[in-house]
């Protein structure tokens, strides 16, 4: 907003000119989002409190030292979509479909998780919105969106959606990490919306599984935006005429590179959140916040082309996820249990661990994974 309002004034003003650079507006964004984040925190914390929306999420096999958090302050998820959704539209350029469609994406699923937090609240258990109803809905917002900003939506309009994709934004082709373009590089033409939806939902669910300590999904979520900034700002930037995906033989996307001015403000609004939920958490983010983050990395893979290195990138969350997949899978075919309980972050702490040490070791895992995700651009 603030890109369209007042760069046209730079000719007055030399100042102004800052804004044309898109690594000013990423750090712009992400202080913003981080400063909002700091000063509404207590607020919102505050008043949660005083309309007992507390956490009622405790399971009835959950670890002891978790029964005492029931009643602690949740939906902090709210906050921080209101911080990122307040610093992107401020700094990002508003005509950028990538922005949007990350955006609207991300807001949808925190749509969605504020539902299925607020039922949790107001019925006083934890079941929340139907798995299904909540599964239908996270495919539909996908579709919507990728309909709608990342299509020539107008034929699709004239001619009643045929299930093609004529003028599609998107790039339909995929690559694996560490393996050149050459080697691998299909067109996956009309499956790609399917691979699209899938990557979103399983991000945005596996933030969700790993969403149970304090901190735990918070920390991960901020190294994998700070990597997405980087990804998209090698796909799309250009330094005086030099592409630097053209250098690091990675796909050229114009205009991804306003996609780190997102990936900023969510790294600002979570670093923010981090601040009230550390150990011990004085805010959870509820289902509000972690489907909504999960969905946003979701989008900034496909968005950059990086669908099987996010699994790299999100190695933490794919684990949680496996965890339960396993335990499920074990109990039903044999009865035994592989894991003391799932997600395993639980596991371990039936195992003794301290919550703490639970959350650093995780997130010293992430950072890890990100460097190798990282690596493996230079590596094609």
């Amino acid at each position: 907003m603030l890109y369209h309002l007042l760069y046209p004034l730079a000719y007055k003003l030399s100042l102004l000119n800052v804004l044309r650079y898109p690594s000013f507006r990423i750090v712009a964004a992400g202080l913003t989002a981080m400063v909002l984040g700091l000063l509404l925190g207590p607020i919102f914390i505050e008043r949660m409190r005083v309309l007992q929306y507390g956490s009622t999420n405790v399971r009835e096999d959950t670890p002891d030292t978790h029964k005492k958090k029931a009643g602690t302050p949740s939906m902090g998820g709210a906050l921080i979509l209101a911080s990122v959704a307040i610093a992107t539209l401020l700094f990002a350029d508003l005509a950028n479909r990538f922005v949007w469609a990350a955006l609207l994406v991300t807001l949808g699923y925190g749509a969605i998780g504020f539902t299925d937090d607020w039922l949790k609240i107001s019925k006083k258990n934890s079941k929340g919105l139907a798995g299904k109803k909540k599964l239908v809905l996270q495919v539909l917002v996908v579709v919507v969106v990728y309909y709608a900003c990342l299509t020539d939506w107008r034929f699709h309009v004239e001619h009643r959606f045929p299930w093609v994709f004529v003028g599609s934004y998107v790039d339909l082709h995929v690559t694996l990490p560490f393996v050149p373009s050459r080697l691998f590089n299909p067109d996956l033409g009309f499956l790609y919306l399917p691979f699209m939806v899938f990557v979103v939902i399983a991000t945005s669910n596996a933030v969700n599984l790993t969403d149970g300590l304090d901190g735990l999904a918070i920390g991960p979520t901020v190294v994998s935006a700070m990597t997405f900034l980087a990804l998209s700002y090698v796909a799309g930037a250009t330094i005086a005429g030099f592409s630097l995906a053209e250098y690091l033989r990675v796909p050229y996307i114009p205009g991804a590179e306003e996609l780190g001015v997102f990936c900023s403000a969510i790294f600002g609004a979570g670093v923010a959140f981090l601040w009230y939920n550390t150990y011990p958490a004085s805010v959870f983010m509820g289902d509000v916040g972690s489907l909504a983050l999960g969905g946003g990395l979701g989008m900034m893979a496909v968005l950059t082309k990086n669908e099987f290195a996010s699994a790299i990138l999100h190695g933490v969350f794919l684990t949680e996820t496996v965890s339960v997949i396993l335990q499920v899978w074990s109990f039903k075919t044999t009865g035994k249990r592989i894991f003391r309980m799932a997600p395993i972050h639980h596991h371990y702490e039936l195992k003794g661990w301290a919550e703490p040490k639970i959350i650093v070791r995780f997130w010293i895992i992430s950072v890890m994974l990100a460097l190798v995700a990282l690596l493996s651009i230079k590596l094609r």
